[in-house]
């Protein structure tokens, strides 16, 4: 097959197409001949030597695919070759064929196709665990998500508006902030000419907002508590502007916040196939009706993968950056 490689750590010209075996389905496993792969910033962070794969993962980039079931591993039995899934997988996406644990496999939603499809797994699993079940998100509640022309952004806007949460968003260009309202934002704010505090605070008439969804960290930690109402929650999952604070906690303490934040991928197959299965139930048939949507920005085929990094790294994207494989 063909598949990215890298020789070492880097800036986007470091990924380079190359030729090699394909993978062999483990037990629980089904190999999928790829059709599309997104890209994602975890991607970025491991191309340049800061997010390396969990033991045992494949050293290939890319963590969300989709496409046709060509093998199936030892013991599965709820898939059968020929099947149409995207997968969520640990390493292994930016390749004409991967290998995916069958339990992380989801059925691609009618009406969509092959390449929104592979803009699901990485965001919707992420929006999902960490909104809804670690964040507790409730019909009714205010919710602001930072970076809301993301492809999480974009996500966990639809997915909170779909279940009745009152959503505020923020992002970087008028642009985006527009592309926020038409997702279900009842205010977007743009972080670069508005301060999002004073904007949630107002919007809220000085309550504060119920839930934060953060991937900024560094100085918007001490920002976020002063947002969040009492009795809040901030979800931490990526600190694109530094991961160590000095924080004064007493806003933590008088306001009875709650601080929490995971990361999906080092996650067991069996954590993951809980969420997936939360995923059919409750979120694919908003998809099948056309309620929530991938947004795709552009695609770009396997072998220029350096053009969809550079593309990630220049932050211009609204929504998803897709691979197409062919």
């Amino acid at each position: 097959m063909q598949y990215i490689t890298m020789e070492a750590p880097g800036g986007p010209e470091a990924l380079t197409l190359a030729d090699g075996p394909a993978p062999t389905p483990r037990e629980g496993e089904v190999l999928i001949r790829v059709a599309a792969a997104g890209v994602n910033r975890p991607d970025i962070a491991q191309r340049q030597g800061a997010y390396p794969p969990p033991p045992g993962a494949s050293p290939i980039l890319g963590m969300e695919i989709a496409g046709t079931i060509a093998a199936l591993g030892p013991g599965v039995e709820s898939h059968k070759i020929g099947d149409q899934v995207c997968a969520l997988v640990s390493g292994g996406g930016y390749a004409e064929y991967c290998a995916a644990p069958a339990a992380q496999c989801l059925p691609i939603p009618q009406g969509l196709s092959l390449i929104e499809a592979a803009a699901l797994p990485e965001t919707y699993f992420t929006v999902w665990t960490n909104v809804f079940q670690r964040g507790h998100l409730q019909a009714g509640e205010t919710f602001l998500v930072h970076g809301g022309s993301s492809g999480i952004g974009t996500t966990a806007i639809q997915l909170a508006h779909q279940f009745g949460a009152r959503v505020i968003a923020d992002a970087g260009t008028e642009e985006k902030c527009a592309v926020c309202r038409s997702l279900g934002a009842e205010l977007a704010i743009n972080y670069k000419t508005q301060d999002f505090v004073a904007e949630a605070k107002q919007f809220t008439e000085g309550r504060g907002v119920d839930l934060i969804l953060d991937m900024v960290g560094g100085p918007y930690f001490s920002r976020n508590l002063a947002a969040l109402a009492r009795e809040g929650r901030l979800v931490q999952i990526a600190f694109l502007q530094g991961a160590k604070i000095e924080v004064d906690l007493t806003l933590l303490m008088v306001k009875r916040l709650t601080v929490t934040g995971s990361t999906l991928r080092p996650r067991t197959v069996a954590e993951k196939g809980a969420i997936a299965r939360d995923l059919h139930e409750h979120v694919w048939p908003l998809l099948e009706s056309g309620k929530v949507r991938p947004l795709i920005y552009r695609t770009f085929p396997l072998a220029d993968v350096a053009q969809a990094h550079a593309l990630m790294e220049s932050s211009e994207h609204i929504g998803k950056i897709v691979l197409t494989v062919s």
